[in-house]
């Protein structure tokens, strides 16, 4: 995916917090990564869109991108861009959390199940296993997910019709797709950021400021 320069990877386990069953992913990533670039990791494994802020707990403290407007709503954001991984967790069973979406709130539950020497033949990032797909975006956080299940496992139910045209027309809760998954984890390494399209207003502002 990209030319290694690190010696070291940690193995994660993330789990999507309160999901039952669990939906969870494990993947190994480069140790000296930055958490910024952890998180575009963690969009593409878990199959989230990008479209919505996020945040890092570790150690009782906040890292994502600060804005101008953060200490305003009270956010004291720690540098995401400018931490890596390696710095703040240092060593096997440490455990940390992810928030994605501030509305939704997607808690992810984050494990390091191992540190390990990264192998010449194998490139880095690469999700090794999982179950289950993602929840839709925007449905309402893990309980919101959690009514759409039981609305669409019942064809008779009277918003079945309009949940079903909101989805696509098809949703499969149990689908998990480790191929895909990896094949946009290569596209994502390739090119590097995501399209600035895709992201939300405080990302492409960060973005920006960093091509200056």
């Amino acid at each position: 995916m990209t030319k290694q320069t690190h010696e070291m990877v940690y193995q994660l386990k993330v789990t999507l917090r309160e999901s039952k069953p669990p939906i969870w992913r494990r993947i190994q990533v480069p140790d000296n990564i930055t958490l910024d670039r952890l998180h575009m990791i963690l969009q593409h494994v878990m199959g989230w869109i990008n479209s919505h802020l996020y945040k890092f707990e570790i150690a009782g403290k906040e890292y994502s991108i600060p804005d101008p407007d953060d200490d305003f709503y009270e956010l004291h954001f720690i540098d995401s861009r400018r931490t890596r991984l390696n710095k703040v967790i240092s060593r096997e069973k440490a455990r940390f959390r992810y928030e994605y979406d501030f509305g939704d709130s997607w808690e992810h539950d984050i494990l390091v199940e191992k540190i390990l020497p990264a192998e010449s033949s194998t490139l880095y990032p690469v999700c090794l296993a999982g179950k289950r797909a993602c929840p839709p975006e925007d449905c309402g956080g893990i309980w919101g997910y959690a009514e759409l299940l039981k609305v669409i496992r019942d064809p008779s139910h009277e918003e079945y019709e309009s949940m079903m045209e909101w989805l696509g027309g098809s949703f499969d809760p149990e689908q998990f797709n480790i191929g895909e998954i990896n094949r946009s984890l290569a596209r994502f390494c390739r090119t590097g950021k995501p399209k600035r399209s895709d992201v939300p207003e405080a990302f492409r502002r960060a973005f920006e400021s960093e091509d200056k």
